[in-house]
């Protein structure tokens, strides 16, 4: 092999570096994503110019068929760090985990021909891939991990999307407090929604998914950082944008700065 080659960098090490400076602004400290909720705030301005460019390197550079990379079963060291919300407190929520989610309904609407609410069972009786792969976090850890979920893209085939669609919109059960600012909600588009690795996850480590991960459903959408995979959710709409939804800029965690696409 030459040098020359074997010197190039990888697809995704490009991807990473292109990454890494929003990345590190998230990282440097919370004070300074205080004040990002402001449309106006130089930074957020910033970091929304770095979204679009790693959008679309991410889109130029890399198939839409690649495959984040999946470990075998020896690579489970630990088991899964739980991130973000670990234990919501809405009553609804409550009333369902101390079933044992036995009464849960997952309700997919929006711009498709054929709206279904599905429960647990028939979900569980769809076709689900299981996957090995690693979950990073924006805040610099990482933890691998098996899941297993039905796959997205059959969730696609049966309600089909208009062509309005342009987006998923995924709703969660927690609200981190009350109003449009707190709601916790997230979205990715169409083209990871029918990615082979984009699951509706509801085992882990081989055994119903806990609590504190997630459960009774939660995204793994494996190309992207872990706050990307929404945890909890109660509902998906395919909708033509998101604009209206939360402040404005596809997540929770975007309407406070980070990015939206966080393709890794």
């Amino acid at each position: 092999m030459s040098t020359a080659k074997r010197n190039r960098p990888s697809r995704r090490y490009i991807l990473q570096g292109l990454a890494a400076g929003t990345s590190s602004l998230a990282l440097g400290g919370c004070n300074i994503l205080d004040d990002l909720t402001n449309e106006e705030h130089w930074l957020r301005n910033f970091m929304e110019r770095a979204n679009d460019l790693t959008y679309g390197a991410q889109r130029l550079l890399l198939s839409r068929t690649a495959l984040a990379k999946e470990f075998p079963p020896e690579a489970i060291m630990q088991p899964q760090r739980a991130n973000g919300v670990i234990n919501p407190p809405e009553e609804i929520y409550r009333t369902l985990a101390n079933g044992g989610f036995a009464n849960y309904r997952l309700k997919v609407g929006g711009h498709v021909e054929n709206s279904i609410d599905y429960d647990l069972e028939t979900l569980r009786r769809l076709p689900s891939r299981t996957q090995i792969t690693r979950h990073d976090c924006v805040e610099g850890w990482s933890s691998i991990a098996q899941w297993t979920g039905v796959r997205f893209s059959e969730i696609v085939k049966q309600v089909r999307p208009t062509e309005k669609a342009k987006y998923v919109l995924f709703t969660c059960f927690d609200e981190r407090g009350r109003g449009a600012r707190n709601a916790y909600y997230e979205t990715i588009d169409l083209v990871d929604a029918m990615h082979e690795q984009t699951i509706l996850a509801y085992g882990m480590n081989g055994r119903d998914l806990p609590i504190a991960n997630g459960a009774p459903l939660r995204l793994r959408v494996e190309r992207q950082l872990g706050y990307k995979m929404a945890k909890y959710i109660r509902s998906i709409t395919f909708v033509d944008s998101f604009a209206d939804v939360g402040l404005g800029h596809g997540g929770y965690w975007e309407d406070r700065g980070y990015d939206w696409y966080a393709g890794i």
